[in-house]
């Protein structure tokens, strides 16, 4: 059984005006998109025409397109039992 994924390199946190796009990273210890999910606050994200969420090898990326004051609060990414936030 392959050990978990952990983070290596953590969240940072990203200030960005209104209308702009903001883009978090985090790198994992391995390859995996199995147990990982971005939250926007408590809530779940997923890819879509606001959200792009992309996966290169270990490094996962979290796009918000034209952010809006709404959009403002905690990202979060959680890979199995380790999570790292901004």
């Amino acid at each position: 059984k392959e050990p978990a994924a952990t983070i290596v390199e953590m969240l940072k946190d990203v200030t960005s005006h209104e209308g702009e796009d903001a883009v978090f990273e985090c790198r994992l210890s391995r390859e995996t998109t199995q147990d990982t999910q971005w939250f926007l606050g408590d809530v779940p994200l997923q890819s879509n025409e606001m959200n792009e969420i992309r996966v290169q090898g270990t490094r996962h990326s979290l796009i918000l397109r034209k952010v809006t004051l709404e959009d403002c609060g905690s990202i979060s990414f959680k890979v199995g039992q380790h999570t790292t936030a901004a």
